[in-house]
């Protein structure tokens, strides 16, 4: 990675430096999952044989997610849909139950456990929805990417938008891309890449802003998203365990929300501009020479094609209208008829940004010239899906450790047994969510989705705050914080991996330390800034949504 030279590095700098090289000095992301998976199944066999469990107290409450037979929305769950095979669930959704049934550690030693790796190879895979959305997203990605739409659109974004917003806009697109679920990952941060390298700046720097942005703050948006509607519904069910008359809606966190993502906006810029890019310095591209900028005006066939292309979008928006916008439209909720929310529009919008990329950019390649046939653009979807072949071999190795460690309840247990010491600590209730946050948080190394982890925590952490005055959109804040910055640290985000590989098209040498190491200071100043909001709204007692 390039440095800065002719200055003196301050102690962060050479912190960092320190966890870059050591990061990359570990193995090969498939090997270290590798490593994992026997860590895991000696690991399981050892807590089996030493009886280790989690015995819940009288009336505690288990929340469990089985995807198999989860509503659509819980696929979008950061990349993976594994069954959490502790209770029985009914046809449509998970449900709180009370119970006093130990929850133990499976070994995957056993005959059982033997039968299951050997019978789960392909299932795990299959159920491992990142692959899918990635493949998918990569069909109009890569048409928009090989056509030139892709430079020419950051090209005029460079050319009308003032040198200093191009950061805040990018942060502010990247928290927002979470309404299109996990496609932010797979188009967001690329983009941030090409657009800094264009305009002479680090394009590693573009790449950890993205990350930041798109991970760091996905659970909250400016508007109602999927993964709200999961949320909300297991907040709902453990609200019941103390007053069944009392409920949230999805709306429950937005203003908070709005408030954080102007706030995480500003300050993901910040960061950027003030800790990563000093540190990184110049960049040169490999080969040596100038930063490959492309800059200046867009040439007539290029703005022609532009044209093409707004028309091409204007018709896919019209088409997705006539199939959204009417009452009774396909695409709306058929039982309640709502938009937003738990609807086929908004479970499935990995095919409305398909169709916009796919679309736009085989309008712009006939428009610009690049393109004189459909056979090269269907070149160009071959060409794009065919580059991914190293990810979904890492992602097949990423999904049966997922599947195994799941298996074991190891997490699981964990989980319950530092919820029980916080919840036996006897802190107020301030400090009780500031203990909450730091739990989730540390929980998200191991256990990295949403709803995964709120299966677990909101029916112990909701009726028990509620219980000490604490409203339950208040918890949901505080869990919304928890389970965000950890996503672009922690290896077993299923796109970590794709970051990496993203970050090597610029630099052959980097690793899992040059991602570490440039994710970090994002962070540590989200978790310091954001529960500073959360904690100020919470005493104040502003309201945390509608």
């Amino acid at each position: 990675m390039t440095q800065p030279t002719g200055e003196a590095k301050s102690a962060m700098q050479r912190v960092l430096d320190v966890v870059e090289k050591v990061g990359n000095k570990v193995p090969h992301p498939v090997i270290i999952f590798l490593i994992l998976i026997g860590l895991v199944i000696v690991l399981s066999h050892v807590l089996h044989l030493a009886g280790v469990r989690h015995i819940p107290e009288p009336k505690e409450p288990m929340i469990v997610v089985e995807s198999k037979n989860a509503e659509p929305g819980y696929s979008y769950d950061a990349g993976t849909a594994v069954e959490y095979p502790i209770v029985a669930v009914d046809e449509t959704k998970a449900k709180v139950e009370e119970r006093r049934d130990p929850v133990v550690v499976r070994s995957l030693l056993t005959t059982e456990g033997l039968r299951f790796i050997y019978s789960s190879l392909v299932p795990n895979f299959m159920a491992f929805t990142a692959v899918g959305l990635m493949i998918v997203a990569m069909i109009g990605a890569g048409v928009a990417e090989e056509s030139g739409l892709v430079n020419a659109l950051i090209r005029k974004l460079v050319l009308v938008s003032p040198a200093w917003a191009l950061s805040y806009f990018l942060a502010f697109g990247g928290i927002l891309s979470s309404i299109a679920a996990d496609a932010g990952y797979l188009v967001l941060i690329p983009l941030a890449g090409v657009a800094f390298v264009s305009v002479g700046r680090h394009p590693l720097a573009g790449l950890a802003l993205g990350f930041a942005a798109v991970g760091g703050a996905f659970t909250v948006n400016m508007l109602i998203k999927p993964l709200d509607a999961v949320l909300v519904e297991f907040t709902n069910d453990a609200i019941a365990l103390v007053d069944p008359t009392k409920t949230i809606g999805l709306a429950s966190n937005l203003w908070f929300s709005i408030a954080s993502v102007a706030v995480l906006a500003v300050l993901i810029t910040w960061i950027t501009e003030r800790v990563i890019e000093p540190r990184l310095g110049a960049y040169t591209p490999a080969g040596g020479g100038e930063a490959a900028a492309e800059g200046g005006a867009l040439s007539a066939a290029e703005s022609r094609g532009l044209m093409w292309a707004l028309l091409a979008l204007v018709a896919v928006l019209v088409a997705f209208a006539l199939l959204t916008l009417p009452a009774g439209a396909p695409l709306r909720n058929p039982d309640t008829g709502e938009l937003i929310g738990n609807s086929p529009f908004m479970n499935g919008m990995i095919g409305l940004i398909m169709a916009l990329f796919l679309a736009t950019g085989a309008a712009y390649g006939f428009g610009a010239g690049k393109f004189a046939s459909l056979t090269e653009v269907i070149k160009a979807i071959e060409k794009a899906v065919s580059a991914m072949g190293g990810t979904i071999f890492l992602f097949f190795i990423l999904s049966q450790f997922v599947a195994y460690f799941t298996y074991t309840n190891i997490g699981t247990i964990l989980a319950l047994k530092l919820a029980g010491l916080l919840q036996a600590a006897g802190f107020p209730p301030l400090l009780l969510l500031i203990g909450f946050i730091v739990v989730v948080a540390l929980i998200d190394f191991l256990i990295t989705g949403a709803i995964a982890k709120w299966a677990i925590f909101a029916p112990i952490f909701v009726p028990l705050l509620m219980k000490l005055g604490v409203a339950p959109e208040a918890t949901l804040a505080a869990y919304r914080i928890a389970d965000s910055p950890v996503n672009v640290l922690t290896p077993l985000n299923a796109y970590f991996a794709l970051v990496v590989t993203f970050a090597q098209k610029y630099d052959k040498n980097a690793g899992v330390g040059t991602i570490v190491s440039l994710m970090l200071p994002y962070v540590v100043w989200l978790f310091i800034v954001w529960t500073a909001l959360f904690v100020a709204w919470q005493v104040v007692g502003l309201p945390w949504g509608l």
